[in-house]
């Protein structure tokens, strides 16, 4: 095992942080990290909104939870898929602009590409991270606040700061139950897998102070009984995103 693996391996979220500013020059060597990311074609279809006003960071974080970590950590980034440049070129080559579900695909995978290449950057840096799903609880409002034109995407926020704590590591799937060979197992040989997982997942809870902790199955359950953030497909489209 080399040191970016064992940098990869010793990820966790991290929820709480010292006030230690990060200097400007660290946010540009993660962000271009971020670009050296494979993209789809070149196309590059994302873009980093850098939030430093302390009216807006208070703000997305009521409307991300709220989360107060969102306003405290010294760097907040808004990580988008971007088509808005590819729109601007096409109009004034004097092209239509005629993408559907894949571009928005693409723009989501470069993103998520780009933004994971933050997270080691900033890592290695010594630095704590925590990506911000919550950002997707009020999109329209997010976008109100930041002014985002048509053709960008908001997809999700991510934390940055110095730890101020040290969560330890959440154990996940055993290898057998994600690495598949030729072919996708039968469904009592996934779920033997899950079962085996379920027992160290209930006692990493355990661990962390859980009063009543379950497995991992049990969670799954329950978090996909029930529709989550129904109006965002909505709110895609109205930027300009094709989902068919």
């Amino acid at each position: 095992m080399n040191d970016v693996i064992r940098a990869m391996r010793a990820h966790r979220s991290v929820r709480a942080y010292t006030d230690e500013p990060i200097p400007h020059e660290a946010v540009v060597a993660a962000v271009e990290a971020g670009q050296a990311a494979a993209t789809s074609s070149a196309v590059q279809a994302y873009c980093v909104i850098r939030v430093t006003d302390r009216q807006h960071r208070s703000r997305l974080a009521e409307l991300t939870g709220p989360q107060e970590k969102v306003a405290v950590a010294p760097e907040f980034f808004i990580i988008c898929g971007d088509s808005r440049r590819h729109r601007l070129l096409a109009e004034r080559a004097g092209e239509r602009y005629e993408q559907k579900l894949e571009a928005f695909l693409v723009s989501v995978i470069d993103a998520t590409l780009c933004a994971q290449n933050m997270v080691l950057a900033f890592e290695s840096m010594g630095y704590g991270t925590c990506y911000i799903g919550g950002l997707r609880n009020h999109l329209a409002e997010v976008d109100r606040l930041l002014g985002l034109p048509h053709g960008v995407y908001p997809l999700y926020g991510l934390c940055v700061g110095r730890p101020a704590q040290d969560p330890g590591l959440r154990p996940r799937l055993p290898i057998g139950g994600v690495l598949f060979q030729d072919a996708y197992p039968q469904d009592d040989d996934l779920l033997e897998s899950v079962a085996a997982y379920d027992a160290v997942y209930e006692q990493y809870l355990r661990e962390r102070g859980a009063t009543n902790p379950g497995g991992w199955s049990a969670a799954m359950a329950g978090k996909f009984a029930s529709v989550t953030r129904p109006d965002i497909a909505d709110y895609y489209r109205s930027k300009g995103a094709v989902l068919d």
